[in-house]
């Protein structure tokens, strides 16, 4: 029996949603081949949360924890932390120095994947288009004029690295954009400023099942809000269809290029990649390494489309990350 140490919760605005990712897996674990450790990562405190909620403190020079006088150490980690420290690098590195397998990419991937601005321009080059766009650090000069220009209206402000569609707005006139700008700055010192795409929003993941690199079953994204926001990923705000309503030339499409990009970045564990669909030609947004887990999420509902149960789902990442 192997002591699987599922790790929730994290830094960000995602938390919440991280802690029903990891609560999804810790049910739909293998109890035959696997004992699950349900791990709460926060920045006041990582501990062991049991099934009674006692909390026992993680020990971090070894990633263990003392219950009841006996010391338990994790054969394998399961990331289920969406943003900081989790889908950002940083728990993947750590996890690596001390020699523990976890199930997500190597701390490489996620940090080029989590900063949306590095993870396009190091695929522009294979000709993976983006939409037009627009960076801002914080303190630089805000010229809307300049802006406007380069990226046309309406436009997106995204924080650079952050989930869920947190910090995210969409411009619609001049004015508007300062404020935009602010709100993404709660989230995130980095911004990034795209213009509008007008199409057909899709998400495409791509795992590694069985040894072998498969595309789920495509998804289309129809939000009744402006765009896929955080009311319409988690609150009912959406219609998501899969597979998606595309031509069966698109379907392979857009599938062969986040195939290509998942296997140009060395990828490893879950992938999730959001595609715009304009004049037939797909337009990449980003790339989650850690895509939500959720029954409502869009990974298990492609995974179940694809005959692929959530037991078998989670097996298969713990098999392949150990």
């Amino acid at each position: 029996m192997k002591n699987i140490a599922i790790i929730m919760g994290g830094y960000s605005s995602e938390y919440k949603i991280s802690l029903i990712s990891g609560n999804v897996v810790y049910q739909n674990l293998d109890k035959t081949k696997y004992k699950g450790y349900r791990i709460h990562i926060f920045k006041e405190k990582w501990v062991y949360v049991d099934d009674s909620d006692t909390e026992f403190s993680i020990d971090k020079n070894d990633f263990s924890v003392m219950v009841n006088g006996n010391k338990i150490s994790f054969d394998c980690v399961f990331n289920a932390i969406h943003g900081t420290p989790g889908e950002d690098g940083l728990m993947q590195a750590y996890f690596q120095l001390l020699g523990i397998p976890q199930t997500s990419c190597d701390y490489y991937q996620s940090a080029l994947t989590f900063n949306k601005r590095d993870f396009l321009s190091v695929l522009k080059p294979y000709g993976i288009k983006s939409a037009t766009s627009y960076y801002l650090n914080k303190g630089d000069e805000i010229n809307t004029d300049e802006i406007i220009k380069k990226v046309g209206l309406p436009c997106f402000v995204k924080p650079n690295k952050a989930g869920s569609s947190f910090g995210i707005s969409k411009v619609k006139t001049e004015n508007e954009l300062p404020i935009a700008i602010e709100v993404a700055y709660k989230e995130d010192n980095e911004i990034i400023i795209e213009s509008f795409l007008d199409g057909t929003e899709v998400t495409v993941g791509v795992i590694n099942y069985k040894g072998e690199i498969i595309v789920l079953p495509i998804t289309e994204i129809v939000s009744e809000n402006d765009f896929f926001d955080y009311e319409a990923k988690y609150q009912g705000k959406s219609q998501e269809i899969t597979p998606a309503r595309i031509s069966d030339e698109m379907t392979q499409k857009v599938g062969t290029i986040a195939k290509r990009a998942y296997e140009l970045l060395k990828m490893k564990g879950f992938s999730r990649t959001e595609f715009i669909i304009v004049n037939d030609e797909p337009f990449m947004l980003e790339m989650n390494t850690i895509p939500g887990l959720t029954s409502e999420s869009l990974i298990p509902q492609q995974a179940a489309a694809a005959g692929i149960a959530l037991q078998d789902l989670f097996t298969n990442a713990i098999e392949l990350a150990l």
